[in-house]
């Protein structure tokens, strides 16, 4: 169900299925809103779970409020307040690409809020020197010119499926609101910071990545202090949207395999 928030700064788009399930909360990429989890939301819901999708601030149908708190915010801040707002107890936390940017950082800031964590097909947005200079050879200007949906969608899947194509063009398209800045990190996502996360952690990489390819998606995840490894084949950025089928059988594996925590 599609419903609106008002919270510090923001009025916060979301979709809630409800349910006495564990809650898990969907993180959407930069390029897209919270339509990318469209495939995931119904198999999420069928497997017993709570799952709950919202737009970003200046996405989708999140409209910024600067009368009511500082702008831009961040999305570890606004997740953090619509939790607040739903009492949610703690729940899984899944962030695609730029989703699974925030989901690190709010996974290193709230331990007590998080009961798992899922990144899937990202490269951390990681201040580290290192990983920097590794992004920049990653995407030069050249690459960046290039449409997102040959930067993103994986070229089995734009061959195989042009229908399913052309809906990803169109939500990338009318994602991001004219204007809206994109949100900073709470606090730049680094190494050290890993380390604050205890709970179990699902890294899932796409072999066919040209943003976040396996190899890259390794060096950072080395830094945790444990998590599971995926690669799913045949997949672009677009992971979850190309292949719905492998991400969510590997997915809902590891939630049911995650112990209930206090309180949950």
């Amino acid at each position: 169900m599609r419903r609106h928030a008002d919270l510090p700064g923001v009025r916060l788009c979301f979709t809630d299925t409800g349910g006495e399930g564990p809650p898990v909360v969907l993180l959407h990429a930069n390029t897209g809103t919270s339509e990318i989890w469209s495939k995931q939301i119904p198999a999420l819901a069928a497997a017993g779970f709570r799952a709950i999708a919202f737009d970003r601030r200046g996405w989708g149908g999140s409209v910024a409020v600067p009368e009511t708190g500082r702008q831009p915010g961040s999305i570890a801040e606004d997740l953090d307040a619509l939790a607040d707002h739903l009492d949610l107890p703690p729940f899984h936390l899944v962030g695609v690409a730029g989703g699974g940017f925030a989901a690190l950082d709010h996974a290193c800031w709230r331990t007590d809020r998080v009961r798992s964590l899922t990144v899937a097909a990202s490269n951390g947005q990681f201040a580290e020197p290192t990983l920097q200079a590794l992004y920049a050879r990653l995407a030069p200007p050249e690459f960046k010119a290039l449409p997102a949906v040959l930067r993103e969608v994986g070229a089995a899947f734009r061959a195989l499926d042009p229908e399913g194509t052309a809906q990803w063009i169109e939500m990338e398209r009318a994602s991001q609101q004219k204007g809206a800045p994109a949100q900073p990190m709470r606090t730049p996502n680094s190494f050290a910071k890993l380390a604050a996360i205890a709970c179990p952690v699902l890294v899932i990489a796409a072999d066919a990545d040209l943003y976040a390819p396996p190899s890259l998606m390794k060096l950072w995840a080395a830094h945790l202090p444990r998590h599971e490894w995926t690669v799913i084949e045949e997949a672009g950025h677009a992971v979850n949207w190309e292949r719905p089928e492998a991400f969510n059988a590997r997915l809902i594996a590891f939630l049911r395999a995650v112990r209930p925590s206090a309180g949950a």
